[in-house]
Parts: structure tokens; C-alpha cells; sequence
């Protein structure tokens, strides 16, 4: 039998593997003369600790659904998560750490989600990822919840988030853990690396509030570690954290730059390489072989291994108990494996309400709130909530549960008046894979949320943004309230789909193109006020809003159209009517309902060019927002009635009227247009 390896021995393969992490990121940095080195070499203790000792992960199997969630909020420090997955032995290998932010690598200057390597979300901006582990933390919750049953904890993982000075000084992090704190989230633990530099120098500059007390404010269970490099108080503070029922957040004081003579605890060692120079130097003063670069001694090799180990058969045992979970409890296993596989329920979608004319006016996001209650019951992966607007966005179904602390089974979330933390938690929902999360607020507040919001388009994920209140016509609450860029500004973002439904039935199945839609976010832009339901969207609008445009309405007789009136969520029926009157004149119109240009844009050419023939040239773009884009669709023989001016307080039929989007208003440009030569 081998001997035991002494203390001395095992604190030697610590410390070893402890530096390999430090070196590698400082060579990546290096080498590519690009980058962050000093964060790594700060935190690379911690992070060594974590990794080997409390992780739960198995290298092998990276997206095992009871995995550990590990986020590096500090994006700019990727080098450290770099590291640590290659040492794991996730697919890193080390000619992609040769290639750190170099084009086509898997090691680009801020981690971007990549779950098959082990990366679990994108970040950078900083703040985002502690929101997104907060919404990762409560889908623990949930799926628990659901899917627990006694003798088989399937869901029972933790979440680890490594975050700066930086995460602590960005509001996004403040409202999320607010919120963690009040639901008493107890598998997240946060790890504060207080190194005290930022960019611009020492933190002081901008930054000196007791974060710890702060923190305890929000109902955080909060402990302190002064030196970054003791490991056995770092190893306390862990399994203080596990013990706890709170969330946890754990202030660690470190030295960013740690062990380079010239530059520890500066802000020369945050973004830029250390320079060959000081590169020796840090390593001559830590003990580290000048060469190779990119060195990985065995001993850390096998530091790591004996954690993969572990990953591998706790990973198995779940495996086991998911199978002996599949005879005792069948229908919930079965659930599990089609969320799982991103696959839908047979009829989720059956239950969605049809309108008619008959039914009267209707509000837009009132008929969102009955796609809403149509599809819970059916869809029990559909969670969400409203950033303290739930009756204004009508998101909420009637009986459901809230999930609170005492609730964890409650499917709606109570987010406060807390948007941008909202668009961060909404990503960590989503990242889980097995919940379809959605989130209401009015759509001038998208401008609040829009970090979160971009970041799921660039992660392509499945999340529905309910944006209610999306014009000037939302009336008295003024200009402040009123959106005028916001439909551009979403429109703008790659892999975002947004839909403006002109009625109720194409609000109906502008929910199940966004339940479907697995490639990116859609945003719901949805009226305040009531709007007519519309002929024929009852028989037209499931395919229509699919497709992203169709034609509503050809002239009454059969006639080619004169003129074609494109438009967009309530202006559709104001060219409805506007064709109505310009049929009395002699001028026959087509009109067009676009609801979703992103889903026009992805069909064929002819189907664009059935809807938008090119010989019909006189085209009218209307829209009560920016006009930005537009003209796209309208071509160069066609005009675009929009807004170029913020709006004002006053009732909304008299908002229009001043704004000049009735009827009347729309014929009178169509007939402008048409008198025009060209």
C-alpha cells in the first residue's frame, strides 16, 4: 500500500497547481498581447479550491442536468476559466489556449456560452452574469420542486459565482441579489474578489462602501476572508456557505496581479499584458521555470483528475437514480426527458383562444394574458413573471402560485420594480433548458433591460419579452412613458425576433411562434388600448405570423392594387379602414399586416415578392414609431408615415388625432403618395 501523502506533500500539489493556473493565464495574455491577467493570478486560489474540492462536475458529461453551475461574472478574467476547464479536462485543449482571443477560437476574450466545453453563460458586461446565477439559482428551485420526490433529490445542485469590484458597483447586481436575498436562494454563493483596482486605479476613487453590510441588508448570510492565498480559510468559508440557508456571499480579499514584483495591486496589471519583462520576473519571484510557456506540471494534472473522478460517479449515481425515478414515478420522468430534449407537449398549443369581429375591441396584451392562461395548464415549463407591472401587462394566470420563499412550486415571479435584473434572471431561467421564461414591462423600459436582452439574442436563447404600452397611444402617462425608438432599437439586435400583432388573434399566434422559436428572444410589443379584432385574422394570422407579413385585405373587387399600406400592430386597422375609404374614391389598396419583419426577412423570395409584388411600387409604411428601417419595405417609389418626435400626455384618440394617425390621415398620404411621379 502507498503511503499517504504528508501535509506538506499535498499543500506543495496545491500550491503547484495553484501557480499552473496563474501561468497559463498570464501566457495566454502573452501570447495573444491581449487581455487580463491580473484577476486570474488574484483569484486563481479560490478558484483552484473550488474547482477540486466543493464543485460538483463531471468533465466527461458537461451538460448533466445536476451539475454544479460555475459563472465568472468578471468575464474580462475568461484566462482563469480557460485554465481551470482545461486542468478539469472539459474539450479546452491547450492549442485553444494558444489561441485566446484570436478569431474562429473557443477562447474568446469573454467567455461565451458554450455548454459541450463548460462554459455556462456569456459574460463581460459586468453584473450580468451574477444576475443570470441568481435566475439559475431559482430554476434549481423550480425544477425541484416540480420534479423531487422523496428518496430522489434530482435537482439539488449549487450555483458558484465568481464577481469583482466591478459586479459590485453595477446596479443589475444590487436589484438581482436584492431579490435572491428576499427568496432566500441558499444554493448561491457568491465570492467577491475585493482586489480594490479597477481600470482607472484604486477603487477609492469611484468606490468605498461596505459591500459585506450591504450585502446582510439584502439578507445574505456574509463572511469575510482577508488573505485570497489561505486555502484552509477559504475552505471554511465554503462549507459556511453550503451550511447556510441564505445566499452567500463571501468577501475575499486578494492582490490582482499577485506575485509580479512591479505590478501586484495595480491597475497597469488589469487589462494589458504584463510585458516579457515582468513576466520573468513573476515568475522568477513565485518560483515558476521561465520555460515552457503554457506548462502543466502532473501534479496538477492530478489535482484535477481526482475531481473528475468524483464528477464521473456522481454523475453515474444520478444516472441510477434517474432510472429507478422512471419506474416509481413515470409520467414526471417522462416530462423530465421531453424538457430536457427541447421538445414540445402533444396539443400545448390546442387551448389558444380565437377572436372574432363580434367580440368587440380588445387590448392586445388583455389577449396576451388569455394566450398566457391558455398555454400554463398545457405548459408547465412556461414561468415568468412582470417587473412589478402584472396587472398592466396581464401576466399573470388566474389561481397560479407565486414561487416565493415559502412557494418554491409557483410559477410566477414577483420581480419588483427591477427590469434590468429581471432580463439577467430571465437568461439564467433559460440556460436551464428545461423552462421557457417570459417577463413583462412596458416597452420604453426594454431601454433598462436591453444588456440582458442582447446578451440572450448573442446566446440564442428561448425567452418572450411581454412589452406592453407600445406607443404613443398609451396616452395620458405622456412622452416619458410613450415608446418612439424602442421598436427599432429591438429590431436592431441580431437573432432577436420581435412581433407587433395588429389583433388579438394574431397576439394568439404571435405566442406560439415565440414558444417555438428555439433560435433567439422574441419581444411582444402589445397596446394599452383596445383595438378592433380584425376580418379574416381569426383564418389568416396562425400562417401569417409565422411568415412574418401577409396580405390582410386585396381590393374588394379583384382589382391589382394601386397602392399597398404596410403597417404594423394597432395601425393595421387604421389602413384597414383608411382601404375602405380609398375603395369609395376609386383607389384600390392592398393592405399589409407585418407583424414581425425578422420572420418576413427569413422567407423565400417569393413568397416576399407574392406579398410584395415589385411592379406595386407606391408603398405606405405606417407606423406610430421610428420610421429607422422602414424603408427596406417601402422600396424607393414608397414612403414612410412614422414618428420623428416624442409624444405627449393626453387621452389616446386624441393623441392620434394630433399625431395624424386615423384613417383619414392615412388616406390623405396614400393619395400624396400616389399623386407623386416615379
Amino acid at each position: 500500500m502507498s503511503p499517504l501523502p504528508s501535509a506538506a506533500a499535498a499543500a506543495d500539489v496545491d500550491q503547484v497547481a495553484i501557480d499552473t493556473i496563474r501561468f497559463l493565464a498570464v501566457d495566454m495574455v502573452e501570447k495573444a498581447q491581449s487581455g487580463h491577467p491580473g484577476a486570474p493570478m488574484g483569484q486563481a486560489p479560490l478558484a483552484y479550491l473550488l474547482w477540486t474540492r466543493h464543485l460538483r462536475h463531471d468533465p466527461a458529461r458537461p451538460e448533466w442536468p445536476n451539475r454544479d453551475r460555475f459563472v465568472l461574472s468578471c468575464g474580462h478574467a475568461s484566462a482563469l476559466l480557460y485554465s481551470l476547464l482545461h486542468l478539469a479536462g472539459y474539450p479546452m485543449p491547450m492549442e485553444e489556449l494558444k489561441r485566446f482571443r484570436q478569431l474562429g477560437s473557443t477562447t474568446p476574450g469573454h467567455p461565451e456560452y458554450e455548454p459541450e466545453v463548460g462554459i455556462e453563460t456569456t459574460t463581460g458586461p459586468l453584473g450580468q452574469g451574477v444576475g443570470n446565477a441568481v435566475g439559475m439559482a431559482i430554476a434549481e428551485r423550480m425544477l425541484a420542486a416540480r420534479f423531487n420526490r422523496e428518496g430522489f433529490p434530482l435537482f439539488d445542485h449549487r450555483v458558484w459565482v465568481h464577481a469583482s469590484d466591478g459586479d459590485m458597483m453595477e446596479g443589475v447586481a444590487s436589484e438581482a441579489c436584492s431579490l435572491a436575498g428576499h427568496l432566500r436562494l441558499g444554493k448561491l454563493t457568491v465570492f467577491y474578489d475585493a482586489n480594490e483596482i479597477s481600470i482607472d486605479g484604486p477603487t477609492s476613487l469611484a468606490f468605498d462602501e461596505d459591500v459585506g453590510r450591504r450585502f446582510e441588508g439584502y439578507g445574505w448570510h456574509v463572511q469575510r476572508v482577508e488573505d485570497a492565498n489561505d486555502l484552509a480559510a477559504l475552505g471554511r468559508a465554503t462549507e459556511a456557505a453550503k451550511a447556510d440557508e441564505r445566499p452567500s456571499l463571501v468577501v475575499v480579499r486578494s492582490h490582482i496581479g499577485y506575485g509580479s514584483p512591479n505590478k501586484q495591486d495595480t491597475a497597469d496589471a488589469h487589462g494589458s499584458p504584463l510585458g516579457g519583462d515582468e513576466v520573468e520576473a513573476t515568475k522568477r519571484n513565485l518560483g515558476w521555470p521561465l520555460e515552457p510557456t503554457f506548462r502543466v506540471p502532473e501534479e496538477a494534472h492530478e489535482a484535477f483528475r481526482a475531481a473528475a473522478s468524483r464528477g464521473a460517479e456522481l454523475s453515474a449515481a444520478w444516472d441510477e437514480m434517474l432510472g429507478r425515478y422512471r419506474d416509481a414515478h413515470p409520467e414526471a420522468a417522462a416530462e423530465l426527458d421531453r424538457r430536457l430534449a427541447g421538445a414540445l407537449p402533444d396539443g400545448w398549443d390546442a387551448g389558444l383562444p380565437s377572436f372574432a369581429p363580434g367580440d368587440g375591441p380588445i387590448a392586445t396584451r388583455s389577449a396576451s394574458g388569455k394566450a398566457i392562461a391558455a398555454l400554463a395548464p398545457k405548459l408547465p415549463e412556461l414561468v415568468g413573471g412582470s417587473a412589478d407591472l402584472t396587472p398592466s401587462n396581464n401576466t399573470r394566470v388566474e389561481g397560479g402560485a407565486d414561487f416565493s420563499r415559502e412557494d418554491r412550486s409557483g410559477r410566477y415571479l414577483r420581480f419588483g420594480v427591477r427590469e434590468h435584473a429581471m432580463g439577467a434572471i430571465l437568461n439564467g431561467l433559460a440556460l436551464s433548458k428545461a423552462l421557457i421564461p417570459y417577463g413583462g414591462t412596458f416597452l420604453i423600459f426594454s431601454d433598462y433591460m436591453k444588456p440582458p436582452v442582447r446578451l440572450a439574442a448573442l446566446m440564442g436563447l428561448r425567452v418572450v419579452y411581454v412589452f406592453t404600452h407600445d406607443s404613443i397611444f398609451l396616452g395620458e402617462d405622456g412622452p416619458t412613458h410613450q415608446p418612439v425608438s424602442q421598436l427599432a432599437s429591438l429590431r436592431a439586435i441580431p437573432r432577436m425576433t420581435v412581433i407587433r400583432p395588429a389583433d388579438a388573434n394574431e397576439t394568439a399566434a404571435a405566442w406560439r411562434v415565440a414558444v417555438e422559436n428555439r433560435e433567439g428572444p422574441t419581444a411582444l410589443a402589445l397596446t394599452r388600448q383596445k383595438i378592433p379584432v380584425l376580418e379574416r385574422t381569426a383564418e389568416l394570422a396562425a400562417e401569417g405570423v409565422r411568415r412574418g407579413a401577409y396580405v390582410l385585405a386585396d381590393p374588394p373587387g379583384g382589382e391589382e392594387p394601386a397602392v399597398a399600406l404596410l403597417a404594423t400592430g394597432s395601425e393595421v386597422w387604421v389602413a384597414v379602414e383608411a382601404q375602405r375609404t380609398l375603395a369609395e374614391r376609386g383607389v384600390p389598396a392592398r393592405v399589409v399586416s407585418m407583424p414581425s419583419w425578422e420572420l418576413f426577412a427569413r422567407q423565400d423570395e417569393a413568397y416576399r415578392r407574392e406579398v410584395l409584388p415589385p411592379g406595386l411600387r407606391k408603398r405606405l409604411g405606417i407606423e406610430a414609431g421610428s420610421p429607422l428601417g422602414w424603408h427596406r419595405w417601402v422600396g424607393d417609389g414608397g414612403e414612410v408615415h412614422a414618428l420623428e418626435r416624442f409624444g405627449e400626455s393626453a387621452p389616446w384618440k386624441d393623441v392620434a388625432r394630433a399625431y395624424g394617425f386615423t384613417p383619414d390621415d392615412v388616406v390623405r398620404h396614400a393619395e400624396e403618395l400616389l399623386g407623386r411621379d416615379g
